[in-house]
């Protein structure tokens, strides 16, 4: 879809749909929604009237047949309450007009930003929360699909009207953030949804080679013979399984001019997750693919902070691997030896993210960073605490969670923070190793996390367990039924924060 900024009053559009806003229980209509009223002889006063339509959140009235107005429909879509509006509901707000408009077969329309918003946010904030609502709404993953492909609607163009010069170019910059954050999470979201015998680590590392190619980042992937020469031993011992290369993926963005200091994003890699040896029920095993989340918001994040041009150093590290039971595969009892000369017992073949992990989380020290930040779809048990739509956040930096926190308020994309006490280390001592790879049933998530702890020394750290949210089973606002793309706003937005 083009997104066209334009210098326009509502009353001069020629598209096949405008869409308009009304919030719940307000007599007065948004200006330009008034103004278009009076074009209509009274037709959006006398919906509301009715009662048919009261600007309740996502509540849609469609309008035909009326006289003075070029645009072939009004779409009216309800804000809800004006004293609970938020980012958030505007961006679902937007998500759902385009998505009607969309199943409608409307190719081209027109919207204005909402308007009196500005005193709680920038007129840029408001055009960003525009474009990633209607673009992240109108998601779909077809790539897959054969049949009926000239059937399928799709929506060609969007353009945003303003009518004052002065706010011109905040818009167009807030609609050209917005869409290089959603090609970001687009792409993540592709990723995730194609199946594992297609999105292996070496397709994992040709889509890490196209980001670098485009965006002019330093590249580099160890394969297995440099995994072993490092002293890879984790990592390694989960991809003895697969007869698919395992990529250990290396991505680095050096920021433009001066740049605010380092940050290290580690995301698990792994393209189909069996369980291993300890192998997983069958019963829901397809969606497994869905384990390199975290790898795919890394990726992602690298190309838009290039794209955005972030003054940051900022490095992506994706270990990539499958975890597969074999004759090779390593096994319960195993003992390990990390690339940091830890050794770790293997109590689960199926604890295998927190392995290939700890040797990211070490080989991220190398650069030094000022932070460092993993992703991975790491524990169900995440989910059984906080449910399928919320990031639990464990770390040991209150400054760096405020950060992620921040982040996520203005995003959306809840998180949560749990405890990370010493005592839960106790659950992962070994008799005969350094630590062992699960801590029993209770505290599942806290204990994965304490053992990452113990791969970060010093540094400031954050964790970010999106094995809920990485997918939906049924759609959200603007988040289409599948994977989420989780994670790259959240991160995106971070950094610019970061960065001011």
């Amino acid at each position: 879809m083009k997104i066209l900024v334009e210098k326009k009053r509502v009353e001069a559009v020629r598209a096949d749909a405008l869409l308009l806003y009304h919030f719940e229980g307000e007599k007065a209509q948004l200006p330009k929604t008034e103004r278009i009223d009076r074009l209509t002889g009274g037709l959006i006063r006398e919906v509301i009237k009715s009662g048919d339509f009261k600007g309740g959140l996502y509540q849609t009235a469609l309008l035909y047949n009326h006289k003075g107005n070029p645009a072939k429909r009004i779409l009216m879509v309800g804000l809800g309450k004006k004293g609970e509006f938020t980012l958030d509901r505007w961006r679902g707000t937007a998500a759902k007009g385009a998505q009607v408009l969309r199943d409608l077969g409307v190719k081209i329309f027109a919207t204005p930003l909402v308007e009196g918003l500005t005193q709680r946010m920038s007129l840029e904030t408001i055009a960003q929360g525009l474009v990633e609502g209607v673009s992240l709404g109108l998601y779909e993953f077809n790539e897959l699909k054969t049949r009926n492909r000239e059937k399928r609607r799709k929506v060609d163009k969007m353009f945003i009207l303003e009518e004052e010069p002065r706010n011109l170019h905040a818009v167009q910059r807030g609609a050209l953030t917005g869409e290089t954050i959603v090609q970001g999470v687009y792409l993540a979201r592709d990723l995730v949804s194609r199946p594992g015998n297609l999105q292996t680590p070496t397709m994992m590392a040709r889509t890490a080679e196209g980001i670098a190619k485009e965006c002019g980042l330093k590249l580099t992937v160890l394969e297995e013979r440099d995994a072993k020469r490092e002293g890879m031993g984790a990592f390694l011992a989960v991809a003895r399984g697969s007869d698919e290369p395992a990529k250990f993926i290396v991505l680095e963005y050096e920021g433009r001019g001066n740049s605010s200091g380092t940050v290290v994003l580690v995301g698990k890699g792994i393209t189909f997750d069996s369980g291993g040896i300890s192998i997983k029920p069958s019963d829901r095993m397809q969606l497994m693919k869905n384990d390199m989340g975290g790898g795919a918001a890394v990726l992602a994040t690298l190309q838009v902070a290039a794209k955005l041009r972030l003054p940051i150093r900022l490095v992506g590290i994706v270990p990539c691997t499958e975890n597969l039971p074999s004759g090779k595969a390593y096994k319960p009892g195993d003992v390990i030896t990390s690339l940091s000369g830890q050794t770790i017992e293997i109590v689960t073949t199926d604890a295998e993210g927190r392995l290939i992990l700890a040797d990211g989380l070490t080989y991220a020290r190398r650069f030094k960073p000022d932070a460092i930040i993993d992703l991975a779809t790491l524990t169900g048990s995440c989910i059984i605490a906080l449910g399928d739509r919320v990031t639990g956040m464990l770390g040991n930096n209150g400054r760096l969670k405020t950060r992620v926190k921040r982040a996520a308020e203005f995003t959306g994309e809840k998180v949560w923070e749990l405890p990370l006490w010493e005592d839960y280390q106790e659950q992962i001592k070994s008799d005969i190793a350094d630590m062992k790879n699960m801590g029993g049933r209770s505290a599942g998530t806290i204990t994965g996390a304490a053992l990452l702890s113990r791969f970060v020394d010093k540094t400031p750290w954050v964790h970010l367990d999106i094995a809920g949210p990485v997918f939906t089973e049924k759609s959200l606002p603007y988040i289409p039924k599948g994977a989420t793309g989780v994670g790259v706003r959240l991160l995106v937005h971070l950094l610019r924060d970061w960065t001011q």
